[in-house]
């Protein structure tokens, strides 16, 4: 069996920026469709900046919820701004499983995006319905890195001060491996289990 090592990645910044503008197009379209067309002169938007706030503080708290429960200890979690990135972020510093990554990925784009967004048409309420977008276009670096580690064996991962880098733990040779909106930087010994 083959040491394991960290490999390092980055998310491209460019394609996750055409990403959300996609899932942000394509949702408002759904909606417009499903929907019919939507009131800017309505208060609906001005409810939306009130909570935007909070619902992506809310995004980022499931993300830890979805850590401790596959094992993070709280220690090991940290919550960041990043203006420079323009990203808020919630940071798992220890190595957790692959299942644990992700579930932590994927749970905001399912609980308070996909959800959320179907209840927001189901009862007819619009500001919902935009946060819902807002929140979906926003998981565009979530789904790539969900997409991507998807396509490894086994790993644990673990995540740097940086919002945009992470670590992937394994035995399994990553260095040629493509994955998509995700740039390999490079590969560090490690020989600490």
């Amino acid at each position: 069996m083959s040491k394991k090592k960290y490999y390092l990645y980055k998310i491209k910044l460019t394609e996750l920026n055409i990403l959300s503008l996609l899932l942000l197009v394509l949702f408002v379209l759904i909606t417009i469709w499903l929907y019919g067309p939507i009131d800017v002169s309505d208060n609906s938007f001005f409810i939306c900046f009130a909570f935007m706030v909070p619902y992506l503080i809310l995004h980022e708290v499931i993300h830890a919820i979805f850590y401790s429960l596959n094992g993070a200890k709280y220690k090991n979690i940290t919550f960041g701004v990043h203006l420079e990135k323009g990203v808020l972020c919630c940071l798992c510093k220890q190595r957790i499983s692959k299942k644990g990554i992700l579930m932590s990925l994927l749970a905001p784009f399912m609980l308070i995006g996909v959800i959320t967004y179907i209840i927001g048409l189901l009862i007819n309420d619009l500001p919902l319905i935009i946060l819902s977008i807002i929140n979906i276009s926003g998981c565009a670096g979530d789904l790539m890195m969900f997409f991507g580690l998807s396509k490894i064996k086994k790993f644990e991962y673990s995540e740097f001060d940086d919002p945009t880098s992470f670590g992937i733990y394994t035995s399994e040779d990553l260095s040629k491996t493509k994955l998509l909106g995700l740039e390999y930087v490079g590969v560090e010994d490690n020989q600490e289990d």
